[in-house]
């Protein structure tokens, strides 16, 4: 192998091992819990901006409500938490 074929050979297998991870990351966390026992989005908006972060943007994935924002240390935060109790079931490190 040249040096320009083993190189390209290695930039692709670690971004390959990226996109591989954080694709399993994201597919790593599932709440099971019944849509009528889920708390609103609002009521855990509310809660993460009194312990000090910046809500940017709330979702479901997989079950859970998927959190986009920064904690109270400035932290830029993909977090996922359960619907029912809004305990903090994962977070993607970005």
């Amino acid at each position: 192998m040249t040096l320009l074929t083993r190189t390209l050979f290695s930039v692709t297998l670690v971004a390959s091992s990226t996109l591989a991870s954080t694709a399993f990351a994201h597919g790593a966390f599932k709440c099971d819990v019944p849509s009528k026992e889920w708390k609103l989005r609002e009521d855990l908006e509310d809660k993460l901006k009194e312990e000090g972060w910046d809500v940017r943007k709330i979702k479901i994935d997989n079950g859970c409500y998927e959190v986009y924002g920064f904690d109270k240390k400035g932290r830029k935060r993909e977090a996922y938490f359960n619907p029912k109790t809004f305990e903090l079931v994962g977070d993607v490190q970005q």
